[in-house]
């Protein structure tokens, strides 16, 4: 699959991200760092710990990290889920961590089906 493919099976903006990261080659290499990025796990086991300032902090990384790959369904899970927490509040409603990781999943699966 392709860059443009990717973006469309995940539900992203690849002409924005390619306009802001200037050429192809940068998208796909941020895109392919993205695998490597812990935030999404380090924010299930902060919200398993119930530690809501590390989980709002992850979920606010996570949000901007979505923003500038232009990941538009995960940036807008995980911005409903930063407000949700913000202020340190606890998670009062898991759906929107579940779908937070949803979104995570999928990206790293068709990121692993990237040229």
């Amino acid at each position: 699959m392709n860059l443009e493919e990717f973006y469309a099976q995940i539900g992203g903006d690849y002409a924005d991200t390619l306009q802001r990261l200037c050429n192809e080659n940068m998208v796909k290499k941020f895109v392919k760092k993205y695998q490597d990025d812990p935030t999404c796990a380090d924010l299930h086991n902060a919200a398993l710990q119930q530690d809501w300032e590390v989980a709002f902090r992850d979920a606010h990384t996570l949000k901007g990290v979505a923003q500038n790959l232009g990941f538009e369904r995960l940036y807008q899970v995980s911005a409903v889920l930063t407000e949700a927490m913000r202020g340190n509040k606890p998670l009062e409603d898991r759906s929107l961590l579940d779908a937070v990781e949803q979104q995570d999943a999928a990206i790293r699966r068709a990121i692993s089906e990237l040229e």
